[in-house]
């Protein structure tokens, strides 16, 4: 498979807020970071949109679920957004949603929190919504059953020209892998509906298991079966997905609650999932999304002054570039990527 240098020059790139600092870090600093670092959008992460509510309304305890007082700051976090020239990509991360019997408090609470959080988009000025596959006990197995719930999101959405994003999350109870989520949203078969896709979440369904010595999923009886078994799955996913249903893809790898950005440590095969989500043609959002541990990680001695912050956020655009630069196989650090994007 080849990927034109040339055509790589169009994708956008965003910055995950909830993937610098910590929640109670000023989110004008951190937008300031991510903007000055090159990137033109953010996925506006809840946990910083309620604690930013929370600082707008004098420090007041306010729950996640007063929708009032969310949207009257979510404004302002439009407005912010708009000094640093950035855009708000994605809203998210909205989960635990599908599958949920008929009549059940789960259900009416789901379809409650949807409603709130759509209010929440109008306010901050996005379009997308990112969902993940649940993680829920006492859900539906079935997938028309998801798929059902989830069309009637979408529907939703469609309502205000707003899109739906289903992510694969690798501990999901039913749906860990991009094949199941595919299935799903070909299942619900919505214009506005379709896939977020992860580096980190694609490999830690299918390919590795930090619970093992090697780090690598173990049950196949050996890595050369892992290896092959996991290229087929990409070349399927690049074959089998139309560039258009994909809506993001967001860049991290290791573990849930330690993944740095690409090249910095992590072992997982970040650039061949890249790669296979290029190959189906698609050359929109690459999202970073890194969870490295916040204040107990590796870099909590880096996200406490605004030059740091700045840092990590450049390491990251640096990490970006790279990527894209060996998706194209011109291999190389930051100055090939840099020839990559011009």
């Amino acid at each position: 498979m080849t990927i034109s240098s040339s055509s790589l020059l169009q994708i956008p790139a965003s910055f995950a807020s909830v993937s610098l600092g910590t929640p109670s870090t000023p989110l004008s600093s951190k937008l300031s970071a991510i903007s000055s670092s090159g990137f033109t959008s953010i996925e506006l992460g809840f946990p910083d949109l309620l604690s930013f509510t929370r600082t707008y309304h004098n420090n007041q305890a306010i729950p996640s679920t007063d929708y009032d007082s969310l949207c009257i700051a979510g404004i302002e976090v439009h407005k912010l957004c708009l000094q640093h020239n950035l855009g708000i990509m994605m809203l998210q991360p909205f989960s635990n949603f599908e599958g949920w019997p008929e009549g059940s408090e789960e259900r009416k609470d789901a379809f409650e929190r949807a409603r709130g959080w759509i209010r929440i988009m109008g306010a901050v000025g996005t379009d997308m919504l990112q969902v993940g596959s649940s993680d829920s006990e006492g859900i539906s197995s079935d997938f028309n059953v998801l798929a059902k719930d989830l069309g009637e999101l979408a529907d939703m959405l469609a309502v205000h020209g707003y899109r739906l994003a289903y992510e694969n999350w690798c501990w999901a109870t039913h749906a860990p892998t991009w094949k199941s989520v595919w299935e799903i949203v070909q299942l619900a078969n919505r214009p506005n509906m379709g896939l977020c896709l992860d580096t980190f979440q694609t490999s830690g369904s299918e390919y590795a298991d930090p619970s093992t010595p090697s780090g690598l999923i173990s049950h196949l009886g050996s890595q050369a079966k892992l290896h092959m078994n996991f290229t087929q799955s990409l070349q399927s996913l690049t074959s089998s997905i139309p560039p258009e249903k994909i809506y993001p893809i967001t860049r991290s790898q290791w573990s849930h609650d330690y993944r740095p950005y690409p090249f910095n440590n992590g072992y997982l095969p970040v650039t061949e999932v890249a790669r296979a989500v290029l190959g189906t043609g698609f050359r929109g959002w690459f999202s970073m999304e890194v969870f490295d541990g916040g204040a107990d990680g590796k870099w909590r001695d880096v996200l406490r002054e605004k030059e740091e912050l700045e840092g990590f956020c450049r390491g990251a655009m640096e990490a970006h570039m790279r990527l894209l630069a060996e998706c194209a196989g011109l291999g190389g650090r930051g100055s090939v990527g840099r020839r990559v994007l011009g």
